[in-house]
Formats: structure tokens, sequence, C-alpha cells
């Protein structure tokens, strides 16, 4: 009984101090909307708005790139002759190929 009496008077002494930690304890970790399922939904949050700026400035490029193409027959020109190899009836085209590609030969097991 005198191990029973003595965790009933530690409890009655530090109970305000067990309450804090046992809130702590709740909304820290156990609580839907705990701490750390917060911190992790603003990382994630954080990572989408740049993954939407990214985006948006690959869709004002394209944007002033289709307006270039609408606008100005030149740059369906370059576009034509950089991207499809089309050249006019009196020209030669040459391509020129890096050979730093990767040439690494892989051996296969013995059986």
């Amino acid at each position: 009984m005198s191990k029973l009496h003595t965790i009933w008077e530690f409890i009655r002494r530090h109970k305000y101090l067990i309450t804090i930690l046992i809130f702590v304890t709740i909304i820290g970790f156990l609580d839907e909307n705990s701490m750390v399922r917060r911190i992790s939904n603003i990382r994630k949050i954080n990572k989408l708005h740049e993954s939407i700026r990214e985006y948006q400035a690959d869709y004002d490029e394209n944007t002033k790139r289709l307006n270039e193409l609408t606008t100005n027959p030149r740059s369906i020109e370059k576009v034509a002759r950089e991207k499809y190899l089309m050249k006019k009836p009196n020209e030669d085209i040459y391509i020129i190929q890096d050979d730093e590609q990767d040439t690494t030969v892989k051996e296969e097991p013995q059986k």
C-alpha cells in the first residue's frame, strides 16, 4: 500500500507538470492536427509552390514561343530547320554529333 501511496503523492505534487506533459504529447504527436503532421504538410505545400513556379515559368516560355511562331514566319523556318532538319532545295545539311556519349561496354557474367 505504501507504493501506491507514494505514487499518489507524486501525482498530487506534480499534477500541473503531468497535465502539461500529457497536453503537449497529445498536441504534438497524437492528435489528428499534430505538430508533426502540420510540419510535414507545410513542407509539402512549399514543394508544391516550387513546382507551380517551375510550371509557370515553362508556361510563360512556351507562350512566348507560340506567340513568336504565330507572328514571325522566320521563326517557323528556324524551328523547321533546327528540329525537323528541313532544307531548301539547293542546300546541303551537315549534322555534327558529339562523340562524348557513354561508350562503356557491360560484360555479361560467365556461365
